[in-house]
């Protein structure tokens, strides 16, 4: 079978790894490729191995220092004891989230860089902001937020209720205020009594808004995937290519390390050697948020539920899948402090990156597998708004 990934590298690649990775140039070669019957009785093997529960699976490459969660269909939604959910709620956060009257300039709204027909991302490297300023990060995808324990890739937020309150007030992004939220609020008369069968007897307020944007995006989960089916019990729901992607994924690959559980991710930070230190984008990520020398560089790990429909990747935005997953297998580049730098900073390249040596039809299979991660493509309509 020819393998779907070309082998040729960008040329942005290229720099990448020549610039952080001391020893490109003796890289080792990939692994051969299997021969056509090799390949059938490996595809087989793997079926047969995957068949039942995922307890049943084959035990996953992990290290010693990772608590190894298997992957698995998506648990029920944890509420807040103060947030509960509810049908009115729900459907006054839908329309907060389209409304561009929210923002100061009352052209942005949550949706301009969540988009549903874009994956609820933005499709771009760096989202625009207010003026239409360029902001610095790439806009994640809010499906599925509801289970995440911190927000934004740095981790700034806890909730999604705070995740709200600093993108509505962040004056490079909506511009806006908690003030400024309330006065247009209230000057809709349709928001008015919508707060008030939400929010009975306090109606509108800004946490009251910021709850009910919290609520809607909780209500944004995954589940119709291929993989969803496979798990479902519907063997032929994966390919074979998708299959032995999964295999990759849980062994050779290494990606179950920092990519595990329902979500695919363990909601930690790692430094993946992509901060740019010294150089042009440069972004300490979790180092902002905690003051630690030894966070510079660090990122949250995305889930990579749906990640075919989220590109291009990565906290700057720079990369497509192909690009990526390449990275990954030269074990990605390393951070270094420019000698002049006073900042303290100790990035350290997390230890569970390694060289892989994939082939280019591991590579294609691994493509299969997250592309089996896909939710269905479903038309979602913006809510008619209040006058």
């Amino acid at each position: 079978m020819r393998p779907r990934v070309k082998p040729q590298m960008s040329l942005l690649l290229v720099l990448v790894l020549l610039a952080g990775h001391p020893a490109a140039a003796e890289i080792t070669p990939a692994r051969p490729l299997r021969s056509y019957e090799a390949r059938r009785a490996y595809l087989a093997q793997v079926r047969a191995d995957y068949a039942g529960d995922p307890a049943t699976w084959p035990a996953p490459h992990v290290d010693a220092d990772v608590e190894h969660r298997e992957l698995g269909p998506m648990p029920p939604m944890e509420y807040p004891a103060d947030n509960p959910p509810s049908p009115a709620k729900i459907k006054l956060g839908r329309q907060l989230f389209f409304d561009p009257r929210l923002s100061g300039s009352g052209q942005l709204a949550c949706a301009s860089c969540h988009d549903p027909d874009l994956g609820w991302g933005d499709g771009r490297a760096t989202s625009y902001g207010h003026d239409r300023k360029q902001l610095t990060r790439n806009a994640p995808t809010i499906l599925n937020t509801g289970y995440r324990k911190t927000l934004f890739w740095d981790g700034r937020a806890s909730s999604l209720e705070d995740q709200a309150h600093k993108v509505l007030t962040n004056q490079d992004e909506m511009h806006s205020s908690g003030v400024v939220v309330v006065e247009k609020i209230l000057e809709i008369p349709g928001y008015v009594d919508q707060f008030q069968a939400a929010f009975h007897p306090e109606g509108v307020s800004h946490e009251n808004a910021l709850q009910a944007l919290a609520a809607f995006e909780r209500s944004l989960k995954s589940g119709g995937s291929r993989f969803d089916a496979f798990l479902r019990g519907r063997p032929n729901a994966l390919s074979d290519e998708a299959l032995s992607g999964l295999h990759l994924f849980r062994t050779d690959a290494r990606c179950i390390n920092c990519h595990n559980g329902p979500l695919l991710t363990d909601d930690k930070f790692h430094n993946l050697g992509l901060g740019m230190i010294g150089r042009p984008f440069e972004d300490l990520g979790r180092y902002k948020v905690t003051g630690d020398p030894a966070d510079a560089g660090k990122f949250r790990t995305p889930s990579l539920r749906n990640v075919a429909r989220t590109a291009p990747y990565m906290h700057h935005g720079l990369f497509d899948l192909e690009e990526l997953l390449r990275l990954y297998n030269a074990g990605m580049p390393s951070d270094r402090v420019p000698a002049k730098d006073t900042r303290g900073l100790k990035p350290v390249k997390s230890p569970h990156l390694k060289e892989l040596n994939l082939n280019a039809q591991d590579l294609a299979d691994l493509t299969a597998f997250l592309g089996s991660l896909s939710e269905p493509r479903l038309r979602v309509m913006a809510p008619k708004l209040p006058e």
